[in-house]
C-alpha cells in the first residue's frame, strides 16, 4: 500500500509539472506550436489541412517544412474540448509527458524485476519508482513535455514500442505487432524517429534474437505489416522532392567544408599518392560526424546550459540535474561490475541514441535527441538504489541525496516560472498574440491590414487568433512558394504581409502591425513589449476619423 501511495503522489507532481499554468508558460505559442494547433483546427473543421489537402497521411505541407501528421491528428480532440487556444495546442504533449512517465515505471520494471529495493521503515522505494520521479522533474522531459513539441510525443511512442518489446519477449508473442505499431507512430510523429527507430530495433532483436527465433512467424507476419504501413512514409520520405527537403536542409553532408579541406591538404602535399589516402574527404567526412556524435554527451550540454536554442532550454541549466553526474556514474560501474542482464541494451540504447541526430549541422540537439530518455532516469534509478541497499551509511547518504535533489529540482522550477519565460519571450514570439488583440475590435473599420514580416510568418498567428474559418483561407489565402521551397502567405481577406511597409503608400483605413517605430504621421494605437520591455510591435494605424 504505502508503495502504490509514493507511485500515486509521484504521478500526481508529474501532471502538476506537465499541466500547471500551461496555457502561459511557456509565454507564448512559437510558429511551428501554432501551424500545428491551425492545422489540427483546420482538419475539425474541413477535414482538410489549411492548404486544403484531405486527411494528409504522411505530412502536412505547412510552413513547407512538411510535418509528420500524427501529433495534428492528436490534437484535433483537445481543440475541440477545449478550444484553439493554447492549453489545447499542447495539451497532446503534456498528456504523452504523464504517460511516458507511467510507461518508464512499467518499463523499469520489465528491466530490473530481480532488483532489491529501497527500504525506509515501512516505505520502501524501488528503481521503477525512482526511475518515474526522475523523469518527472526531468529539466529535459519537462522542457519538451510543456510546449507542442512533436518530438515528446514521438518519445512517448518509442519508448512504449520497448516496453511492448519486453513484454513480447517475457510474457506473450502477440505483443510483437503492438510493439512495431508503436515504433511506427512515433515515425508518424516525428522525423528523428525515422533515423531512431532501425537503430533501437537492432538492439532489441540482438538482445532478445532467442525469443524472435523462437516466435519467427508471428515476428515476420508483423514486420510485413510495418512494412506496408510505413510505406506511404518511406516513400514520401525518400522518393519526392519535398520529403527529402528537410533533411537537405539540416544534414552536415550538404556542407562543403571537408571537400575543401582534402582538397586543400592535399594541393599542399602536391597531391601525392599517400596525400590522397590520408586527406580523403571521406575520412574529413567520418571526423565531422565523429565530433557531432560525441556533442551529445558534452557536459555542458548534458549539465551547465543545455542546448544554446532558448526554446529547448531554459539556458541556465542543463538538461541534466548536477547530482545526476554522481548517480549515473553510479549505475553505469553498477551495470558492468554487476552484468545486469539488460546492462548491454540499456547503454546500447544510450549511445545509439545520437547517431541519427550527429548527421544534422547543429549539435548537440536536445529535441532531435529527446529519444535517449528515459535511459539517464533508468541508469540514475539503478546506481542510488544499488548503492544505498549496500552501503553501511544508507540513511547519511540518503539524506545527502535527498537534499542535493530537493535544491537542484527547486533552483529550476524556479527559473523556469519565474525568469525562463520573462528572459526569452522574444524566442517564443512574444507579442503576435498581443497584436491581433489590439487589431481585433478596429478590424471591421479596416480597409486593409499591413503586417511586417520581419519576425517570421505573421499569418498563422492571425488565423488562430481571429479563429479564421479555414474553409475561408484554404479560398482566399495567397500562398506562394519561395526560392527555398519553403510556403509563404502573402495575405487573406484584408491582411497583408510584407517585408517591407511603406506608410506613404498605403490610402483608406489601415492598420499597420510593424516591429519598428512608424512615423509621426501615423498614430500609435497600441506598443507591445515583450515581458523584458524592451518594444516587439507597435500596432498604427492611418485614415480613421
Amino acid at each position: 500500500m504505502r508503495k502504490t501511495v509514493l507511485i500515486s503522489i509521484i504521478f500526481l507532481l508529474a501532471a502538476i509539472l506537465r499541466f500547471y499554468n500551461l496555457e502561459k508558460v511557456p509565454p507564448s505559442l512559437y510558429w511551428d506550436e501554432a501551424s500545428l494547433g491551425y492545422n489540427a483546427y483546420s482538419i475539425l473543421k474541413t477535414g482538410k489541412d489549411e492548404h486544403g489537402v484531405f486527411l494528409p497521411i504522411t505530412n502536412f505541407a505547412a510552413y513547407g517544412d512538411y510535418k509528420p501528421p500524427l501529433y495534428i491528428y492528436l490534437t484535433v480532440p483537445s481543440i475541440a474540448l477545449f478550444g484553439l487556444s493554447e492549453f489545447a495546442i499542447r495539451f497532446p504533449s503534456a498528456l504523452f509527458g504523464l504517460l511516458t512517465v507511467a510507461i518508464t515505471y512499467l518499463l523499469a520494471r520489465k528491466i530490473f524485476e530481480d532488483e532489491r529495493a529501497l527500504k525506509f521503515g515501512k516505505l520502501e522505494a524501488d528503481i521503477p519508482t525512482i526511475a518515474a520521479f526522475l523523469l518527472a522533474i526531468s529539466p529535459w522531459h519537462l522542457q519538451f513535455s510543456r510546449g507542442a513539441f512533436e518530438a515528446n510525443v514521438g518519445l512517448f511512442f518509442s519508448t512504449l514500442g520497448i516496453y511492448l518489446f519486453f513484454k513480447f519477449a517475457k510474457d506473450n508473442q502477440i505483443w510483437i505487432l503492438p510493439s512495431l505499431m508503436s515504433f511506427l507512430a512515433g515515425m508518424y510523429t516525428f522525423t528523428g524517429q525515422r533515423l531512431f527507430v532501425p537503430l533501437i530495433l537492432i538492439l532489441l532483436f540482438v538482445q532478445f534474437r532467442k525469443n524472435v527465433l523462437n516466435s519467427l512467424k508471428i515476428v515476420i507476419t508483423s514486420l510485413v505489416i510495418f512494412g506496408l504501413i510505413f510505406y506511404p512514409l518511406f516513400i514520401f520520405a525518400t522518393q519526392t522532392l519535398e520529403g527529402r527537403l528537410r533533411f537537405q536542409e539540416v544534414t552536415i553532408f550538404n556542407n562543403l567544408d571537408p571537400i575543401n579541406d582534402s582538397i586543400r591538404l592535399r594541393s599542399e602535399d602536391h597531391f601525392v599518392w599517400w596525400a590522397n589516402i590520408i586527406h580523403n574527404r571521406r575520412f574529413h567526412r567520418a571526423g565531422e560526424y565523429i565530433s557531432h556524435y560525441f556533442d551529445a554527451f558534452n557536459p555542458r550540454f548534458l549539465f551547465t546550459k543545455g542546448d544554446v536554442n532558448p526554446r529547448l532550454s531554459i539556458q541556465d541549466f542543463g538538461h541534466l540535474y548536477y547530482f545526476e553526474i554522481f548517480t549515473l556514474a553510479l549505475g553505469t560501474y553498477f551495470l558492468l561490475a554487476r552484468k545486469q542482464k539488460f546492462a548491454i541494451f540499456l547503454l546500447g540504447w544510450l549511445l545509439v541514441s545520437p547517431m541519427g541526430p550527429a548527421t544534422a549541422r547543429e549539435t548537440p540537439h536536445a529535441l532531435r535527441m529527446i529519444h535517449i530518455l528515459p535511459t539517464f532516469q533508468l541508469i540514475s534509478a539503478y546506481g542510488i538504489v544499488t548503492f544505498l541497499t549496500s552501503t553501511k551509511h544508507k540513511k547519511l547518504f540518503s539524506v545527502i541525496l535527498g537534499l542535493a535533489v530537493f535544491i537542484c529540482f527547486s533552483f529550476y522550477i524556479f527559473n523556469y516560472y519565474f525568469h525562463y519565460g520573462q528572459n526569452y519571450s522574444r524566442d517564443w514570439q512574444y507579442g503576435y498574440k498581443q497584436a491581433v488583440e489590439t487589431i481585433k475590435p478596429l478590424y471591421n473599420q479596416a480597409d486593409t491590414i499591413i503586417v511586417d514580416k520581419s519576425l517570421g510568418r505573421p499569418y498563422i498567428y492571425f488565423l488562430i487568433y481571429l479563429k479564421v474559418d479555414p474553409a475561408n483561407f484554404q479560398k482566399s489565402g495567397i500562398v506562394v512558394k519561395d526560392k527555398f521551397y519553403f510556403l509563404d502567405v502573402l495575405g487573406f481577406d484584408k491582411l497583408k504581409f510584407t517585408d517591407v511597409v511603406d506608410f506613404s503608400k498605403q490610402s483608406g483605413k489601415v492598420l499597420f502591425v510593424t516591429t519598428s517605430k512608424p512615423p509621426e504621421t501615423v498614430e500609435i494605437v497600441n506598443q507591445i513589449n515583450d515581458l523584458n520591455g524592451n518594444p516587439t510591435f507597435f500596432v498604427s494605424k492611418k485614415g480613421f476619423q
